[in-house]
């Protein structure tokens, strides 16, 4: 890859986002940011993650929205991006059952916005964010690329399903090489403050009482952001086709286990409500990477244990008080 190549990384300002960035350019190479900064989380958040990319050179950040064509006219007209890596969405599985409309608009008009422009501006490469939602609530496990996923049970599964089969489309037509990568529950530092391991550890370490849907016995693939970064690097050198893949962590864990993970890197315990289970929620995750590792020399490295100590490693720092003021809002 050339140096010189540019990058158009969408949803820059979130947690995978601008750890991608920096990875990028920390390597040398090019990376224009966009990110609209909406309110789904403080906005403030997504600032602060971008405070050491702010000052490098070789990032360049434009505030701006997906659905707006004219915005997404003038950039690709400016750069010439060799690869699109679209990780901008409307994310989450429970508030996309009460907001539909806004989930399509977003994730669906949206990517195709972005594969129309990459397509007519000679983009080589665009690598499309998916997630394992997609695989629906099924028992069989690992999941597989192969496997039937027909079966969604939320408008967010459904609009990264649909996002996967519009670039299997643009492929078919017009020859652009995707990676469609389906992230299994990433984690680590930046995550966003309401996903399940972030929004534990505040409580826990507050002494609030935390809501578990279901009984705790549901299995998840929690992966370590490093891990989906280095997937997400190894994806933009390698794509020169259609192609699926798995980016999990290679074990599955319960929520209750996750719970107790956090309560030894805390040092404190959870004071735990259980609730029924919600609507879009599934029982299991559990990605089978093998042909993710075959074909593009991933190796998840981060075993939960450690990740969950570097997370709240993490949040701590960032929760402290700086020297001679005062603390920074808790995540």
């Amino acid at each position: 890859m050339q140096d010189e190549e540019t990058v158009l990384i969408t949803g820059a300002a979130g947690f995978i986002g601008s750890s991608l960035a920096e990875r990028l350019t920390g390597e040398g190479r090019r990376a224009v940011g966009l990110d609209n900064f909406d309110d789904f989380y403080d906005p403030a958040i997504k600032t602060r993650n971008l405070r050491n990319l702010l000052a490098n050179p070789r990032f360049d950040l434009v505030r701006g929205d997906i659905r707006d064509r004219e915005l997404l006219e003038g950039l690709f007209a400016r750069h010439r991006f060799g690869v699109v890596v679209h990780l901008a969405a409307r994310a989450g599985v429970r508030p996309s059952i009460a907001q539909a409309p806004l989930y399509a608009d977003v994730n669906v008009t949206g990517t195709t916005n972005l594969l129309d422009l990459a397509v007519r501006h000679r983009v080589e490469r665009f690598i499309f964010a998916s997630s394992s939602s997609v695989y629906g609530a099924r028992a069989a496990e690992p999941f597989r690329e192969e496997d039937a996923v027909d079966a969604p049970v939320s408008p967010y599964a459904a609009t990264k399903r649909a996002g996967e089969l519009i670039c299997q489309t643009f492929h078919g037509i017009h020859g652009l090489s995707i990676h469609c990568l389906r992230f299994f529950t990433v984690y680590g530092p930046r995550q966003r403050p309401e996903m399940a391991i972030h929004a534990f550890t505040r409580a826990i370490d507050r002494g609030d009482e935390i809501t578990v849907y279901g009984d705790g016995s549901a299995l998840r693939d929690f992966t370590y952001i490093d891990d989906i970064v280095a997937g997400l690097a190894a994806s933009i050198d390698t794509c020169k086709a259609f192609r699926i893949y798995n980016l999990g962590g290679g074990q599955s864990v319960s929520v209750i286990d996750t719970i107790r993970a956090i309560e030894r890197a805390l040092g404190k315990p959870a004071r735990i409500r259980f609730e029924p289970t919600a609507p879009g929620d599934v029982p299991v995750t559990f990605a089978d990477v093998t042909r993710a590792r075959d074909e593009l020399g991933y190796e998840p490295r981060v075993r939960l244990e450690e990740g969950v100590g570097r997370f709240v490693e993490w949040y701590r720092e960032l929760r402290a008080p700086a020297r001679g003021g005062s603390p920074t809002p808790t995540p």
